[in-house]
């Protein structure tokens, strides 16, 4: 039986406009959009702006999770427990 090695929170790192760096878990994006700047609105109603474009967020969210997929789980291939 495979295990799962990680259930850490998906983050990741955006810049506010005034330059401050900010993690954030990504699973709580609802939506990004240009207005012209990036703003990301998050599911509990809070907006941050960001200097990241819509494809550069995207871009950190897709790596991200692909990263957590690589490593979540440990085992061989056909192994039982």
């Amino acid at each position: 039986m495979q295990k799962l090695i990680s259930e850490e929170p998906v983050l990741i790192r955006v810049t506010r406009l005034d330059g401050t760096e900010v993690v954030l878990n990504s699973d709580l994006i609802e939506f990004v959009q240009a207005t012209p700047d990036t703003v990301i609105s998050l599911t509990n109603s809070k907006k941050i702006l960001v200097r990241e474009s819509i494809e550069d967020v995207l871009e950190r969210i897709v790596e991200y999770k692909r990263r957590i997929c690589n490593q979540l789980w440990i085992g061989q291939p056909g192994e039982t427990d």
